[in-house]
């Protein structure tokens, strides 16, 4: 897995200048006529939201999506992702941003906590023709403002990005608010969104901190016997399981993404000794690390 896309990266890749926007964090819209047809697999350290027209496949975190139809991407700096089209017939439109630009509005708040946008949702939500000609019509309206001299351009584009969350929160209605049931509900949804927010794991150096249910019940404040029931009660599954689960899909991520070694991936997900991981990871899998790394190539 390559380090963090930075915003000067992404202009890099692409071969444009990076526009200055003192002040205001940043933000750029753009169209997908002439994008890249492969994106690298890695996290970005800024938000997008694409309007995809064109085949292909999205690869996020340890899964991917085939994208046949129109769709919107919400893509955020904590999940990587790489997108491989199909055809050169790409076509839509796409948006970058930091979250300094949308804090400066102070209306969405963090937008990791977003539905949209939210560790261990849906990035890609599939629209009809209708939602389709919505979405352009914002985009384009970006486009048009981003190029005019208005004083305060960069007010109006926040308030076209809001309106573009907004109405694709709209489409979705049912997948966007789902209010608690109950207490352990809401801890164990805190605890998922904890657990999701030590991945990935991009560097050797930034190894996992969290690896434990005691340290997952310290982190939020609670008992980890609490912790415990809630995860069980809600999951099925115990705190220990779905935090193995996830080492072990990161585990897989790492092995297939990048070119690690077996010692670094091992230290990379806080096992002080090479073999222990490997031993570990077969445990889990009934294979080796070493055995999923070939099979991949």
């Amino acid at each position: 897995m390559e380090s963090n896309e930075t915003i000067k990266g992404f202009y890099k890749r692409v071969g444009l200048e990076c526009i200055k926007t003192p002040g205001v964090g940043h933000f750029n819209v753009f169209s997908r006529e002439n994008c890249s047809l492969i994106t690298p697999y890695s996290r970005r350290d800024y938000y997008k939201i694409s309007l995809i027209i064109g085949k292909g496949k999205l690869h996020y975190a340890d899964k991917w999506i085939y994208v046949d139809q129109p769709a919107l991407l919400f893509s955020n700096p904590v999940i990587p992702y790489s997108w491989e089209a199909e055809n050169k017939d790409q076509k839509g439109f796409f948006c970058l941003f930091t979250d300094q630009f949308v804090h400066d509005g102070n209306r969405l708040g963090n937008l990791q906590d977003s539905q949209l946008f939210k560790i261990g949702g849906t990035p890609v939500f599939f629209i009809n023709e209708e939602q389709q000609k919505t979405v352009a019509d914002i985009f384009i309206k970006m486009m048009t403002e981003i190029q005019s001299d208005y004083l305060h351009k960069y007010d109006m584009l926040r308030a076209y990005l809001h309106l573009l969350i907004h109405e694709t929160m709209k489409m979705h209605p049912a997948e966007n608010f789902e209010p608690y049931q109950n207490a352990s509900q809401k801890v164990a949804s805190l605890f998922m969104e904890l657990l999701e927010r030590q991945f990935p794991i991009d560097s050797p150096e930034r190894f996992l901190k969290l690896k434990s249910p005691v340290d997952y019940a310290e982190n939020l404040s609670i008992h980890v016997n609490s912790l415990n029931r809630s995860v069980k009660e809600i999951t099925g599954r115990t705190t220990s399981q779905q935090i193995t689960s996830r080492i072990i899909q990161e585990a897989n991520a790492l092995l297939k993404h990048t070119d690690w070694n077996v010692s670094e991936i091992a230290y990379g997900l806080g096992f002080e000794e090479p073999a222990y991981f490997t031993n570990y990871f077969k445990k889990q899998t009934g294979m080796t690390p070493n055995a999923v790394r070939t099979a991949v190539v």
